[in-house]
């Protein structure tokens, strides 16, 4: 078992050991006082692990109802969010009950904006089930929802009480959703560290199982030391978001039901790198070396769109301040820092 602590606003730990799904509630009822638990999960999830959940949580004599969503990004909106309140009005939930996220990213965002908002707020643990989930999303206490707009445009921080990681539960992920969640695998260690893009690079989606848990422990790790420098995105935390900028105008265009999230942002890695490349932002071959190593995953693929057109919708994107833009560049392997640049240059860069 691994345990790592992340000390924000609210201290909570990450645990991440193989099987630790099947008793679930004996790590909960050490961080909540709440009886009563109503887990938000998908269609896609539910089938797989919400009696195990269940049976874990009524073993401990806890109340328990569920709701379950349609899988994918385009649930992550108002008329989803609604049902979710809706749900949790009808089942009595009060202030001192408890919302468990069991699925992917989608799950978590939607789950954690539903607990950082109804009644102005109630406890949150997050049961990622996905590779994407466990190494990123689940971490930090970023929730949100989409609008027609833009990606995560609507959103609260809130930090869960605790993460519960269970590595396994990615052996009945089909082939796509490995290749989804090494889309932020890899943008781990472009920004922080060379020593796990080596350890990508050296590994193929054949065989990638074999360091899984090494890695969720490095990605949530490098994940855990940027939230704690940085809880509220205003500095440091702004380096997760390499690629992002792009990738999330690649959702938006193909109406988040086109390209996955992870995908979106290796294609969005690979534009910005390439640019900063020919503009002399990043060391020679540094462009080659993130597209070899994202061509073992299958993230290497054509999107159709080229970054001046993506340019209007990249302006509403969360790392916009007023007249400028924050944008991540990546100088070398494990090396990135945040850009500021003036709108008008930032719309010079992309074309």
């Amino acid at each position: 078992m691994k345990r790592i602590t992340v000390n924000a606003s609210e201290k909570y730990d990450i645990i991440i050991k193989n099987g630790i799904i099947s008793n679930c509630a004996e790590y909960i009822k050490a961080v909540t006082d709440a009886e009563k638990f109503a887990v938000i999960t998908d269609d896609i999830v539910a089938p797989l692990y919400y009696d195990i959940v269940e049976k874990s949580l009524l073993n401990e004599n806890f109340e328990v109802c569920r709701y379950v969503i349609p899988h994918g990004e385009p649930s992550k909106c108002s008329a989803i969010l609604n049902n979710v309140y809706n749900f949790l009005s009808e089942n009595c939930i009060t202030r001192s009950d408890c919302i468990i996220a069991l699925g992917g990213g989608v799950v978590g965002d939607l789950a954690g904006f539903a607990s950082a908002t109804y009644l102005r707020g109630l406890d949150f643990i997050q049961i990622p089930t996905t590779l994407l989930a466990q190494v990123d999303s689940s971490v930090g206490g970023k929730t949100a929802i989409d609008l027609p707009s833009g990606k995560n445009l609507v959103g609260a921080f809130k930090q869960p009480k605790i993460v519960i990681c269970d590595p396994d539960t990615l052996k009945t992920l089909s082939e796509d959703f490995i290749v989804d969640g090494m889309g932020e695998v890899v943008k781990y260690g472009m920004i922080k560290s060379e020593e796990l893009f080596n350890i990508i690079d050296s590994h193929t989606l054949s065989n990638i199982h074999d360091v899984l848990d090494d890695v969720i422990c490095r990605c949530v790790s490098i994940k855990r030391d940027i939230v704690e420098q940085d809880e509220f995105d205003k500095g440091e935390r702004m380096l997760l978001n390499f690629g992002h900028t792009l990738g999330h105008s690649i959702e938006k265009h193909y109406n988040y039901t086109g390209i996955s999230h992870g995908r979106a942002v290796a294609a969005g890695m690979l534009m910005i790198t390439e640019i900063a490349e020919k503009d002399g932002m990043c060391y020679d071959g540094t462009l080659n070396k993130l597209r070899s190593c994202l061509e073992k995953y299958k993230l290497v693929n054509s999107t159709g769109l080229t970054p001046a057109e993506l340019a209007k919708a990249c302006l509403n994107d969360k790392k916009r301040n007023s007249d400028h833009i924050n944008i991540i560049i990546c100088s070398d392997i494990g090396e990135s820092k945040v850009v500021k640049m003036s709108i008008n240059d930032f719309l010079v860069f992309l074309s």
